[in-house]
């Protein structure tokens, strides 16, 4: 492992809290020098009104020009991403508004492609994270039974490429098991007709021997080089692996109001990175840029209760960014904190207006008490603009699940990843039915041209709607709470890959 300099954010020190309320909060959304405590305390609709495309599509050409920094994309660490996180800090420190800080921390990356070809035929292959990368001419050798032992390999495999049948043990052994038979690279087949998926080797090193660079293929591509190879056929195969795994450090971006009850903290947060796929406008450019102009038009206006607006690093990598936050924060600093509001991916091209289920009622897993009444917020916003709403699983897989897992009541809004649409849901919403709802989701065409405006406009106006309304008031949602302390805590459980594949509603192949 190492750590990659030219990747490190520096951390900024947080601003003190402020003990004056008065201070002339002036700049950009703010209030031309009006002390804080002097402007008109925060209505709804006068928010909802100063929501403006325009605006919104000037954040998004900014976040599409830092992801050309590096090559289209903005994943965490990486120059798009502390670009934005630069920008986002910079646009809410000219307001005079908030007290604002990086909160840095460093975190494993690793990312990386792998290609296959034998005897002139290209397979559709991938990648195995914490592969080495490296390239491999070599023929191919049969390895015996599943590869889960180091006497499976035989005599012949040195300097060859493995070819190893997945089953009984992890992909890992299997790799390392190769490195220390003398193979070159290795070849791990299913042992089913599909593709293996997104296989893992578990961690950065193994004690069974070296990792050589390696790829999974299909079982029935896998099943015909071994008849090939067991007719007496030579198949030569070349293995390609691209990758990088290192240590990074990245911020989150938090900023509180100077003004409003700090015992009773309103956060609302999306994620700041991409994958490395593509430039992330919508996951979750729509919800960060969403909330940030929230952020900056609520500086005309003073709120009863602090805002604390929450920029997440990594979430793509495995809710890092708010998991660190939450797991960082001290118990009293936690009880302050009344509820958390979440806006990952609001401008899908093929709309859904999905609410996470707070009461469990859709799908029978409800959040802390209090999750249920902004769940119910954002169905009578919807309902008052004549939209259909649809409830969607609170299942914990974007930034809000760190909260829950300490007993913080959460909610939030949703338009829709990759899942499709259903011909019921284009009567209420119109687009098209089997269709994603963003087809361009975690893909390089996630840019400015896969964004529906319009839905843009109206999931910010309801973020508005529920920051401004728990600003004034967390009237109605509960201060008792249970919290877990220890390592009961869900997200914190799981391994690296786990994390970095659950973001999203992504799963991953860990083992055999």
């Amino acid at each position: 492992m190492k750590i990659s300099a030219t990747f490190v954010l520096l951390a900024v020190a947080s601003f003190s809290l402020a003990q004056d309320i008065d201070i002339q909060g002036g700049g950009k959304g703010g209030s031309h020098g009006n002390p804080i405590s002097k402007r008109p305390l925060v209505v709804s609709q006068t928010l909802q009104n100063s929501i403006k495309s325009s605006n919104l599509l000037e954040h998004a050409r900014q976040f599409v020009k830092f992801s050309k920094l590096s090559n289209g994309t903005r994943v965490f660490g990486s120059e798009g991403h502390n670009a934005t996180v630069k920008y986002i800090k910079s646009q809410l420190d000219k307001t005079g508004y908030y007290d604002t800080e990086f909160q840095t921390f460093p975190y494993l990356f690793s990312q990386g492609t792998a290609t296959f070809s034998a005897n002139g035929t290209a397979y559709d292959s991938a990648w195995f994270t914490y592969g080495p990368a490296g390239d491999v001419t070599a023929p191919l050798v049969v390895v015996d039974n599943l590869g889960c032992t180091l006497a499976d390999f035989p005599a012949s495999v040195v300097g060859k490429i493995a070819l190893v049948k997945r089953g009984e043990c992890t992909f890992g052994l299997k790799t390392a098991l190769s490195g220390a038979s003398g193979a070159a690279g290795v070849i791990i087949y299913n042992n089913a007709d599909g593709a293996v998926g997104a296989g893992t080797l578990g961690d950065i090193v193994n004690p069974a021997g070296p990792y050589v660079p390696g790829a999974s293929v299909n079982g029935i591509d896998g099943n015909k080089l071994v008849a090939t190879i067991n007719a007496g056929s030579e198949v030569v195969g070349t293995i390609h692996v691209d990758a990088v795994t290192e240590e990074r450090y990245s911020s989150n971006v938090i900023a509180t109001t100077k003004i409003g009850d700090r015992n009773n903290i309103v956060v609302a947060g999306g994620h700041s990175d991409s994958v490395v796929a593509g430039p992330g406008i919508n996951d979750d450019g729509s919800g960060t840029m969403g909330i940030l102009e929230v952020a900056l038009k609520l500086t005309q206006f003073k709120t009863n209760n602090a805002v604390r607006f929450a920029f997440w690093t990594a979430e793509e990598f495995g809710l890092v960014g708010s998991e660190y936050y939450v797991q960082n924060l001290p118990e009293a600093e936690r009880q302050k904190i009344a509820l958390y509001l979440n806006f990952d991916m609001i401008a899908s091209p093929n709309i859904a207006y999905l609410i996470y289920d707070g009461d469990g009622s859709a799908f029978n897993i409800s959040g802390p008490a209090g999750s249920d009444k902004i769940e119910k917020l954002f169905e009578d916003f919807y309902s008052k603009n004549k939209v259909r709403s649809a409830p969607t699983e609170f299942s914990g897989r974007s930034d809000y699940g760190p909260f829950l897992d300490v007993g913080i009541p959460a909610g939030g809004i949703f338009s829709g990843a990759e899942g499709l649409k259903t011909a019921e849901q284009a009567k209420w919403w119109g687009g098209e039915a089997g269709v994603a709802y963003d087809v361009c989701y975690h893909k390089a065409c996630d840019g400015i041209a896969n964004l529906n405006v319009p839905a843009w406009v109206l999931n910010t106006k309801a973020a508005a709607h529920s920051i401004a309304t728990y600003a004034r008031s967390v009237s109605g949602i509960p201060r008792t709470r249970t919290t877990t302390t220890s390592s009961e805590l869900r997200v914190s459980q799981l391994s690296y890959d786990d994390r970095r594949h659950m973001a999203c509603g992504h799963e991953s192949v860990v083992s055999i």
